[in-house]
């Protein structure tokens, strides 16, 4: 639940200190500027806030790691969810109201998170969790958006030291294999998502494990 918080708080402070030219600057999702990712973002708080407040009866399904769906096939842009978000973030126009609005919903959905139990079972996406999974899951969500965040921006602070450690952990365990200690944990959660093509000496450290990637999380 702490990490959460921390990769959060990480994230959302990199958006509300970005000049506003940073906005139109692409990101580490293909077909989508800054402003759109930060549109998703919005999004993916209020996705937060709905499912604290989705309690479920039954007995969960999915755990942190296996929460995520896995393909083959990095996005291309064209999907129409992904269209939308353009168009949404488009009509914000002003780099100010987006961030307004992402420190809006997305300060709630932080006090949300602090205020749950984590033994409390959520429903989202037909399938059911503990809420501290939930969570949990949600620090890779914001770890590698806080990646794509900084794709094109070297000098925005990249997300925690120790999320990025999680994240990594998790990627792995959905992997069922460790990345060579060689990769960094940026490098081995850009790599194994499809965010970069490995070099040659990391696809030689790879071995096998490059055939397999990327896992694209959805």
């Amino acid at each position: 639940m702490d990490l959460f918080s921390r990769s959060w708080t990480a994230l959302r402070t990199a958006v509300a200190e970005l000049p506003d030219e940073h906005f139109s600057r692409p990101s580490g999702c293909a077909g989508w500027l800054v402003r759109d990712l930060v549109c998703h973002l919005v999004i993916d708080a209020q996705d937060v806030l709905i499912t604290l407040v989705t309690p479920a009866d039954t007995e969960p399904t999915r755990d942190a790691v296996t929460y995520w769906e896995v393909a083959g096939t990095p996005p291309s842009g064209d999907d129409p969810l992904d269209a939308l978000i353009v168009r949404l973030a488009a009509a914000y126009e002003q780099p100010r109201l987006l961030k307004h609005h992402l420190d809006d919903v997305g300060s709630a959905a932080g006090r949300a998170a602090g205020l749950a139990d984590p033994r409390l079972r959520v429903a989202t996406r037909d399938v059911v969790l503990t809420a501290g999974d939930y969570l949990s899951a949600y620090v890779l969500e914001w770890t590698l958006h806080h990646l794509d965040l900084v794709a094109h921006l070297p000098d925005v602070a990249g997300p925690p030291p120790e999320a990025l450690a999680r994240s990594r952990g998790m990627l792995e365990s959905i992997a069922g294999t460790a990345f060579p200690p060689s990769l960094t944990d940026r490098d081995a959660l850009l790599v194994g998502t499809g965010r970069r093509a490995p070099a040659g000496a990391e696809r030689g450290a790879l071995g096998k494990l490059a055939g397999r990637l990327p896992f694209v999380l959805g």
